[in-house]
């Protein structure tokens, strides 16, 4: 079976394709912070009609320094799918920009086919946490846990950091995918897209009865992660360009410009017929 990388990058040529090739108009990095004061920052790929992507500068738990931070100049007017290629390579950096531009061709093609994903009503992905139901987390995302907590569900939290592992107040932390096979429902950050973790952490979730993928780095198409078994994706679309550029590179939030939306798969009209829709 092909990888999910070389499934998005062969998609996004044939999207791309049919798009007319978009270009890129700006890559957008955040400012500079402290390793201490963020994990990932974001970066987003903004494409010539205003289609904007995301993805993480970096997802090992330090900032990236500056040697390893895209260059933006480098990116600027370049080939949307021919950027994307840089996903299924092994460059962090490369494949980091790479899955933005993935993103951005998808809400271009969204856009383009008159799809507007459905709003999402919190940030789960659909997922649906009930009482006593045992629900699974893959990357620790705060967030989130007051929301399966508020459904008074028991929470185990999947992460790669030892220093994070051990028993909470409200749930559990650890680092063996093991822990979730007794899961009900699985919600996971959009980080198993860039670790290479996706096909490991969908084994040990098979029989689970929802898997979510969320997260603003989450815009891509769904159909590779729905031929996975991915039951939902919850995303964010950027609906005010202009607000967002300038919040964004000014390193303030930036929620307030853009749309959170869930898929499910099966809602989705699949890529082939928003394809068949594009003029």
């Amino acid at each position: 079976m092909p990888s999910v990388a070389a499934r998005y990058v062969a998609l996004c040529e044939r999207v791309a394709a049919r798009l007319g090739h978009p270009r890129v108009r700006a890559l957008h990095l955040p400012p500079p912070q402290p390793a201490s004061q963020n994990d990932a920052d974001f970066l987003a790929v903004e494409l010539e009609d205003g289609s904007i992507g995301f993805s993480y500068v970096a997802i090992d738990g330090k900032a990236s320094p500056p040697r390893s931070r895209p260059d933006a100049s480098a990116v600027a007017g370049a080939d949307a799918a021919a950027l994307a290629r840089g996903y299924a390579g092994n460059d962090p950096v490369a494949r980091a920009v790479g899955f933005a531009a993935i993103n951005a061709l998808t809400q271009q093609l969204f856009g383009c086919a008159g799809y507007v994903p459905p709003e999402a009503g919190d940030s789960l992905g659909a997922l649906g946490p009930a009482p006593g139901e045992h629900v699974g987390m893959i990357g620790l995302f705060p967030p989130l846990i007051s929301q399966v907590d508020a459904a008074r569900a028991r929470l185990t939290v999947l992460e790669l950091k030892p220093e994070l592992a051990g028993e909470r107040e409200h749930y559990r932390v650890t680092l063996d995918p093991a822990h979730l096979a007794t899961c009900d429902k699985v919600v996971s950050t959009c980080t198993v897209m860039l670790n290479d973790t996706l096909d490991a952490v969908l084994a040990a979730c098979r029989d689970a009865r929802h898997f979510a993928i969320v997260g603003p780095t989450a815009g891509c198409f769904p159909d590779p992660l729905f031929a996975r078994g991915v039951d939902s994706i919850g995303g964010r679309r950027v609906v005010d360009v202009a607000g967002f550029r300038d919040a964004f590179l000014r390193g303030e939030k930036w929620g307030a410009f853009a749309a959170k939306y869930v898929i499910a798969r099966r809602d989705y009209p699949g890529v082939e017929r928003l394809l068949d829709r594009v003029d």
